[in-house]
């Protein structure tokens, strides 16, 4: 598989899905992903920690430069945890778990980001305010509702499908409600 080609529509991705979604400063952005898809197998059949070091070290800078907090879901053997540095966790009051991920039991991104995140831990929900699924690992149970698919011409990032959404907060009332402007819209 050609990193440079994984790096490069990664870049693309998370490049128009954040002109697009108009996160803000610490917003969080949940990112799930197949290394095994990306290589065209199955999820899980083929973890590999070159595909999950190529997307972490494409997205993870990209994240921090405009100040949105990165959070990498876990695979379904520790229940689609997610990782994230300890300063998210203290400012969205979240709870801390204790769990290390590793390549088959947590995923091969998760265990690259656990180590690499500044000051990393994990904890079991959170509501990211818009994401990233590379090859189906099903990110919306960390999606703050409402969800806004993203549909892109280029949605592949190897062989895996990627699926992009953001949120926005609800439309409440009714006929004689009136919205304010939404920062998603």
């Amino acid at each position: 598989m050609d990193l440079s080609l994984i790096k490069q529509q990664t870049f693309m991705i998370i490049d128009q899905l954040l002109k697009i979604s108009k996160l803000t400063s610490n917003d969080i952005f949940i990112l799930g992903c197949s290394t095994s898809a990306v290589l065209g197998y199955k999820i899980g059949k083929r973890p590999s920690g070159q595909i999950a070091e190529c997307i972490f070290e494409t997205v993870y800078p990209v994240l921090k430069n405009v100040n949105i907090y990165l959070a990498v879901q876990c695979c379904e053997h520790l229940n689609r945890a997610i990782v994230v540095e300890q300063d998210l966790v203290k400012q969205y009051g979240l709870e801390q778990v204790n769990v290390i991920p590793e390549k088959n039991a947590g995923g091969s991104l998760a265990a690259h980001a656990f180590k690499h995140m500044y000051n990393a831990v994990v904890v079991e929900y959170i509501q990211a305010h818009a994401g990233i699924d590379i090859g189906g690992t099903m990110i919306g149970m960390h999606l703050k509702p409402v969800v806004i698919p993203i549909h892109f011409e280029e949605n592949k990032i190897g062989q895996a499908t990627v699926i992009c959404a953001r949120t926005r907060p609800k439309y409440i009332g009714g006929d004689r409600a009136k919205y304010t402007q939404i920062k998603n819209e």
